[in-house]
């Protein structure tokens, strides 16, 4: 989901910068070094996701950095144009992902034309 890129990339990295966004992580109360963690999932996951690359194992990856963002947000409310965001928007990521854990590859994913290209390739073998 392009969502991931931007968050991670352009919020995280262009916005606040890797060190701010771990500033923030200590003031809520997590460990510094999970910004540059969390930083990596959605950069890498997003790519991944719009690529079709194990979108199963991509999405379920990505649920726990969800529900700490649906954590962190619980407080400011249900609408996510309140202050400081709402929880909605994460809860509604979250049931996006847990789809997509249950619905896999979609029909152009990479991840489909390496299995397609790879049974076409044994059969050739087997011929």
């Amino acid at each position: 989901m392009l969502m991931f890129i931007a968050h991670g990339v352009v919020l995280k990295y262009f916005t606040y910068g890797l060190a701010g966004t771990a500033q923030f992580f200590e003031s809520i109360g997590l460990p510094g070094f999970l910004a540059y963690v969390v930083f990596g999932m959605e950069a890498l996951g997003g790519i991944l996701l719009v690529l079709g690359v194990r979108t199963r194992e991509v999405s379920a990856a990505l649920l726990p950095v969800l529900a700490g963002a649906l954590w962190v947000h619980s407080g400011n409310g249900w609408v996510f144009s309140n202050a400081n965001g709402g929880w909605e928007y994460p809860l509604y990521l979250i049931v996006l992902l847990a789809a997509q854990v249950l619905l896999g590859e979609g029909a152009f994913a990479l991840s489909r034309r390496q299995v397609r290209t790879d049974r076409m390739i044994a059969r050739q073998s087997a011929a």
